[in-house]
This record gives structure tokens, C-alpha cells and sequence, in this order.
């Protein structure tokens, strides 16, 4: 960090003495007031639920620019890494800090490519499960009883441990995800073919059959890779965060990670292109694009209860960034398949006009984000909505892993322990 010429003065209402704050500046993005020392001068902590105003670590790998609808990983623009890279040389730019020569993308994709196939005993593990389980309930406890079968690599203070348990998540969490869905339909799990890419292999493993050759789309591959791409990190969010705060404490990276699963899985994260699908396909059951207009209306009053999924964002308070490379895979996915005339996608682009037109949604800055389009591809491809989330975390997991070993890597990190504001019962006798 960079120490800022200017200091931040905290003054108090009664005669508290103000105190000096230092301010640190970032390479691009606010300055923050480090309050580390704040308790130890005042007796007192800051208050910020949700965390909306705090910065609770120091990365390098992920910047966001909410108010530009910027998202760069490593610096580089979202957009041109997702037109001009595959999936694994985002992942190797996450991880390392810049993209791979040819040679060592080369390299990179061989090594993650041999370690997609997991231990035999895992099969007997997933066929514990339920076949009407919840596909992240199975991923969750899968990725968690990864420590158990490679245990080999959890010492986190060894960095070629911890460079080994990263290609073993990256590679191993496509299989993890497969094995889930034919467990819950019922069809043999497909062993990984090295031969195909990263995407082409999963989309095997998820569609293929041992009855028969299965041929990889090259526009669908495409599609689901530029997924991936999208979704690889997105700074310090709920999950990420899940992900530092449970690996501080030094537990392995798989059980860290089974953390952020867990995370994803709730609506409000990684569940929230179910729920935009859900929605669509609940207005297409009302009437369809006729309806758009009519619900529209009911998502303006606040006592009916409607909600439109896959507008806005947290973060982002213009374009997402992503939304228009998804909206772009989107048309040439149906196009590919067959499905221009898909009527929910017309659904979408019906609600994405008026969205944008209307003044209702333009002064809340109501913009279609990523999830608004991703969950149409993935319908498209032949992907169930109950494995949206699991999608989501496979792709995600090059993010966590990166966070979590800058987090590991830096001498000062401290287990993490957010405090209070305490407003039970004082101390009471009996």
C-alpha cells in the first residue's frame, strides 16, 4: 500500500481529542482511512453492516468501477479478455498476475488438464448422496471432502501445496459438477477426456453417454467458456469474502472453498439467474411478450410484491459490464441451436427495452446485469436451472483460490474477527 499525503481527522462532539487517521491510495479507485488503530485510541469500532463502506483487505487481482460499469481482472478490461482468451488463460492471468506466453499456456493447459479425474472412492462418495438432492448440497460436501482424498497438499504454508490444490480445484470442480448431475438423473458418470479443451470436456462429461460419441458444439463451447470468463471473480463479494475469512483461520483450501459454495448457493448470490429464468418463464406461462407492459406496471408498485430479477446490481450502478457479452452469446447461441425464435428470449429483450426507456428504471439505474442473459444460454445448452449455481461456483473457483492464496501469501494477514455493536441486556444478577 501506498501512503497518501493526506490524513483523515476524526474530531468528537464533547471533548474527546480529534485524532489523526492515516489514508492509503490504491492504483486506481477511493482511498481509504485505515482505522486499525481506532479502537486502541478511542474505545470505539465503526459500525457497517453489510460491510458497504469497508475495505477489508489489500488485492491486486480484481478492480471494479461500479459507477463506469468497469471490471477489470489484472487490470485487463473484462470485455477483451472474454473475446480474446479462453477460460484457462484468464485463470492462469488470475492466478499469476499476467497471461501466459504460448509456452506456458501450453504448459498450464497440460497440467490442468491431467489432474480432471478424481480419486475412484469419490464415485462411492457422490452415490451417497440422494438422487433427488440438491445439486450444490452434493458439491458442497464434495468439494469440502476433497481434503480427505488429497491431503497430500494441505499445508498451507508450502507454496507448491498450495500451488497444487489450485490445479486441483480448477481442474477437478467441472468432474465434481458433472458427477452431480448424472447422479441425479440417473446416467453413468463420464470419466474426463484430456484430449479436449477445459469447456469441450465438461460439456462431454455433462451430455455424453458411454453409448455413443459424444461431438462437442464449438459455438456452444464457446458460449459456456465466455460463462466461465464472466464469472471467474468479482472482487470482494459475499462468497470471495466467506472464502478469506473461513481460510484465515488456516484451514485447508478445499474445505475454504467448500465455504464459498456453500455461500453462492444462497438467492440473493449465486442463485440469481434461476430466479431471472423463473421469472421470465413465469411471465411467458401469463401471456408472454403481450404481458411485458402489464407486469412491468406491477414491478413499479411497491405494494404488489413483483420483483425483476436480473436488473441492477450492488456494485454496479450503470451497464454491467458483462450483461453485453452475454446478451451477444446469447444471440449466437440460439442461432447456432436453432432457437432465434426462442420466446423467453424475446421476452428479455421486450423487458430490457422498456427497461431502458422507461424513467422508473433509468433513474434507479435499473441496467440488465450478467445474470439476466446467462440463464437463457444455459437453458438453451441443455443445462437444468438447479445447476446454474453449480456452474456459477466452477467458474468462480479460480477467483477464490487466487484470493485466498494472496491472502495466505501476505506475512500480515490475521485471522479474521469482525466486531459489534453490542445492544442485548447488561449484566444482570440472578
Amino acid at each position: 500500500m501506498e501512503l497518501s499525503d493526506k490524513k483523515a481527522t476524526l474530531s468528537f462532539s464533547d471533548d474527546t481529542p480529534a485524532i489523526e487517521l492515516p489514508v492509503y491510495k490504491g492504483t486506481i479507485g477511493p482511498d481509504v482511512i485505515d482505522i486499525r488503530k481506532l479502537y486502541g485510541q478511542t474505545g470505539m469500532f465503526t459500525y457497517d453492516p453489510g460491510f458497504m463502506a469497508t475495505a477489508s483487505t489489500e488485492s491486486a487481482i480484481t478492480y471494479i468501477d461500479g459507477d463506469k460499469g468497469q471490471l477489470l481482472y489484472r487490470g485487463y478490461p473484462i470485455d477483451n479478455l472474454a473475446k480474446n482468451c479462453d477460460f484457462l488463460e484468464v485463470s492462469y492471468l488470475i492466478l499469476n498476475g499476467e497471461l501466459p506466453t504460448p509456452e506456458q499456456k501450453k504448459e498450464f493447459d497440460s497440467v490442468v488438464m491431467q489432474h480432471t479425474m478424481v480419486k475412484e472412492q469419490m464415485h462411492g462418495f457422490m452415490r451417497g448422496f440422494r438422487a433427488d438432492a440438491h445439486p450444490m448440497a452434493i458439491l458442497t460436501g464434495m468439494v469440502g471432502g476433497m481434503s480427505a482424498f488429497y491431503h497430500d497438499s494441505t499445508d498451507i504454508t508450502n507454496p507448491e501445496h498450495r500451488r497444487i490444490s489450485a490445479i486441483r480445484l480448477i481442474a477437478k470442480m467441472p468432474t465434481l459438477v458433472a458427477m452431480a448431475y448424472k447422479h441425479g438423473i440417473g446416467q453413468p458418470f463420464m470419466y474426463p477426456k484430456n484430449d479436449l479443451s477445459y469447456t469441450g470436456n465438461f460439456l462431454r462429461m455433462m451430455f455424453g453417454t458411454p453409448c455413443e460419441d459424444y461431438k462437442v458444439n464449438e459455438v456452444v463451447e464457446r458460449a459456456l467458456d465466455r460463462i466461465f470468463i464472466l464469472h471467474a471473480d468479482h472482487e470482494q463479494n459475499a462468497s470471495t469474502s466467506t472464502v478469506r475469512l473461513c481460510g484465515s483461520s488456516g484451514t485447508n483450501p478445499y474445505a475454504a472453498i467448500s465455504a464459498g459454495v456453500a455461500c453462492l448457493w444462497g438467492p440473493a448470490h449465486g442463485g440469481a439467474n434461476e430466479a431471472c429464468l423463473n421469472m421470465l418463464e413465469s411471465i411467458q406461462a401469463q401471456g408472454g411478450v403481450a404481458k411485458v407492459g402489464e407486469f412491468m406496471e406491477k414491478v413499479k408498485d411497491k405494494n404488489s410484491g413483483v420483483r425483476l430479477m436480473g436488473f441492477g446490481h450492488r456494485v454496479y450502478k450503470n451497464y454491467d459490464p458483462r450483461a453485453k457479452l452475454m446478451q451477444e452469446t446469447c444471440k449466437e447461441v440460439l442461432e447456432a441451436l436453432g432457437l432465434e425464435n426462442d420466446p423467453l428470449f424475446k421476452l428479455a429483450m421486450e423487458l430490457e427495452r422498456i427497461a431502458l426507456e422507461d424513467p422508473y428504471f433509468v433513474e434507479r439505474k435499473l441496467y440488465p446485469n450478467v445474470d439476466f442473459y446467462s440463464g437463457i444460454v444455459q437453458r438453451a445448452i441443455g443445462i437444468p436451472t438447479e445447476l446454474f449455481t453449480c456452474i456459477f461456483a466452477l467458474a468462480r473457483t479460480v477467483g477464490w483460490i487466487a484470493q485466498w492464496d494472496e491472502m495466505i501469501s501476505d506475512p500480515d494477514y490475521k485471522i479474521g474477527r469482525p466486531r459489534q455493536l453490542y445492544t442485548g441486556a447488561a449484566v444482570r444478577n440472578m
